[in-house]
């Protein structure tokens, strides 16, 4: 490499520095670059995300083997976490404070009641923006699995036998009696497959929102330069306008990069997000902050002050976000939108994290989203790198 490369090269290097070392002496970068975008995934992994058991509260009479059959049977399926209340006031309480879900209270003489044949009231307590539908049908499913109380009851009713007789029969025969088998066979493609995790579809989501708002937010860095003579003072130095636009451009490509690369190790760490291939996920990265960098060049061409950088940027970078699918996941989209979604850079970057995620490809595998990236970045990167250099040589 001969001097004037070298020397080229460590100018890059240096002004690419200088941005990443002026990102960092910000403290409201530090915040909206490192701590809310994993504080939002953990949000939106909580709220949205699987792995979610709503509570549901049950308040029973002690000492009642009825109905402790009756909680036995709602405990076996994995849909719910039961916990047991005193009372149905603190029941109330706690459905009210969101801590349960849900909640049923059994009579204090339930055995009784059933014992005597008599139709037993059984109270469902919810809120009517909750999840009572569906508890209602796991609490309905659980009075069916006591199906050998309604059995003995028609045996008092139909034989000379007491209640506790009848009962200890149709409890023999019901394990005399083979069950039936069921089979659940899942069709076609599931929208969210378990592999991804609870944090999987936000973290990818999240990653490409955040390079590409903050991307967009270094412009202002650019019309600042601009402003303050910074580009047009490194030019009377041996720095030609082709070394300088390219320590612009690194300087952008390294924060946004830096960003991608921080959410991805962190999720992996944090939250266990499997990000599929490493080298596809990484690669698809860069390329995506080789366009946000590009953007962001072109938009600290086009516009005069940060004042117009800042609210374009935001207003910009969230529209695009919540178009392409990083706001609300691309498989709810219609067909005529999710076309009109590809003409963002953020359709295909999802398109190729759902490949590596979720079918287990590889680079090979995403090669049209990174080809159909590659040239939006070099049309971009174009574009900005010759309206800059035409603001600071003219």
């Amino acid at each position: 490499m001969s001097p004037a490369a070298a020397g080229a090269r460590r100018r890059i290097v240096a002004i690419a520095g200088t941005e990443l070392r002026r990102l960092f002496r910000d403290r409201a970068n530090i915040f909206f670059v490192l701590v809310f975008p994993m504080l939002l995934i953990l949000i939106l992994g909580t709220v949205f995300g699987g792995g979610f058991t709503p509570r549901l509260g049950v308040v029973v009479p002690r000492g009642d083997a009825l109905a402790d059959d009756f909680v036995a049977a709602l405990e076996r399926g994995d849909d719910v976490d039961v916990q047991r209340y005193a009372s149905a006031g603190e029941l109330r309480s706690a459905v009210e404070r969101g801590s349960a879900r849900a909640g049923v209270v059994l009579p204090h003489d339930y055995s009784d009641q059933l014992a005597a044949g008599e139709t037993v009231e059984i109270g469902f307590v919810t809120r009517p923006d909750g999840l009572g539908a569906e508890l209602q049908t796991v609490v309905q499913a659980a009075i069916g699995d006591q199906a050998v109380v309604q059995a003995a009851q028609f045996g008092v009713a139909h034989s000379s036998g007491g209640f506790d007789d009848e009962l200890a029969a149709a409890r023999a025969a019901q394990r005399s009696t083979e069950p039936v088998a069921v089979r659940t066979v899942t069709v076609g493609e599931e929208l969210f497959p378990e592999e991804v995790g609870q944090f999987g579809v936000g973290a990818t989501q999240q990653l490409l929102l955040f390079m590409f708002v903050n991307g967009l937010a270094g412009a202002t860095a650019l019309i600042l330069s601009r402003e303050l003579g910074v580009a047009r003072r490194m030019l009377s130095t041996p720095s030609s306008a082709a070394v300088i636009m390219a320590g612009e451009a690194a300087g952008r490509f390294v924060t946004v990069a830096f960003q991608g690369f921080y959410i991805i190790l962190g999720t992996m760490l944090l939250f266990g997000v499997d990000w599929g291939n490493p080298f596809g996920a990484l690669v698809l990265m860069l390329v995506f902050a080789a366009v946000a960098t590009g953007a962001a060049l072109l938009m600290g061409a086009l516009f005069r002050n940060e004042q117009q950088a800042s609210g374009v940027g935001v207003v910009a970078g969230l529209g695009l976000a919540a178009l392409g699918g990083c706001m609300a996941p691309l498989e709810i989209f219609s067909p005529t939108m999710r076309k009109v979604a590809h003409l963002t850079p953020h359709a295909w970057a999802l398109d190729g994290f759902n490949e590596l995620i979720r079918h287990h490809g590889t680079v090979l595998d995403i090669l049209p989203e990174l080809g159909v990236l590659t040239a939006m970045a070099v049309v971009l990167l174009t574009l900005g790198t010759r309206r800059f250099r035409r603001t600071i040589t003219t």
